[in-house]
């Protein structure tokens, strides 16, 4: 019976979890201009105006573009600062591994009014480039993190063997490091292009009069009203995420990579 109860429980959960998906959802499939669920009648025309409509289709590719090219440079941070925190360990390291992760855990409001105020500084405001550094640097938290995991669960004396055998420290880290950390780079690329797939307030701060993202795009269209082509987006976003994260999750050791240790083997 206790079972039953908690069952119930946790299904009662996840179902009010999922309410205001569900809810955005049916919204994005009304036939008429409206913001009523359930949907009056039903339409996926809603979705086809994302691609189809100039403006969306610009603000899409925006978005996709700006996540891509930050995730890649926040991977190209992490990776060596990882390397460097694994390869050298010492107590005066963690203060970059602590400047690795400053930038996540302050309020997004305030990181993005200093690099605001950075990039006016600098006279680079509104450049596109600056949201690609600026996204790098915000999300630079998350494929440090799992980096990390991934070059603590490296066999140390693989690294030994390999500088017994005479190989130098690019050797060691081509030949035997990188096929071992390979999973964890790819995640914490995911995890990034995700999460700036779907930034607004660093992208409106740094770019947000010069190039309209995605989530840009939707406030800043609210201004005229709303359309469930909205929806639609915000659908598309949490489709897109659930298929990467579920490609993670199928692919890679998620509890590791989320930092559960390893069990020991029998």
């Amino acid at each position: 019976m206790t079972s039953v109860f908690r069952r119930l429980y946790f299904f009662l959960i996840a179902l009010f979890l999922a309410l205001p998906l569900i809810v955005v959802a049916g919204v994005s499939v009304n036939q008429k201009q409206t913001l009523a669920f359930p949907p009056e009648g039903f339409s996926a025309s809603w979705y086809g105006e994302i691609f189809s409509n100039a403006e969306w289709r610009n603000a899409l590719a925006a978005s996709v573009t700006l996540a891509l090219l930050s995730a890649m440079l926040a991977v190209a941070i992490a990776l060596p600062l990882a390397w460097f925190l694994w390869r050298r360990v010492a107590p005066w390291a963690n203060i970059f591994q602590l400047l690795g992760v400053a930038p996540f855990t302050l309020p997004p409001v305030i990181t993005a009014l200093g690099m605001l105020t950075f990039w006016a500084t600098a006279g680079f405001y509104g450049q596109p480039w600056t949201a690609v550094v600026s996204h790098a640097i915000f999300f630079v938290t998350l494929p440090l993190v799992t980096l990390s995991l991934g070059f603590t669960s490296i066999d140390r004396s693989l690294v030994e063997a390999a500088a017994t055998m005479g190989a130098d420290e690019s050797a060691i880290f081509r030949t035997v490091v990188l096929p071992l950390i390979l999973p964890y780079i790819v995640s914490g690329y995911a995890f990034a292009f995700v999460l700036s797939l779907n930034e607004y307030i660093v992208a409106y701060m740094t770019v947000g009069f010069t190039m309209e993202t995605l989530p840009i795009k939707i406030f800043n269209a609210l201004r005229y009203g709303y359309t469930p082509t909205m929806a639609s987006v915000t659908v598309l976003f949490v489709a897109t995420a659930a298929v990467i994260f579920g490609l993670v999750a199928r692919f890679g050791d998620l509890p590791k990579l989320l930092g559960a240790m390893a069990s020991d083997e029998k």
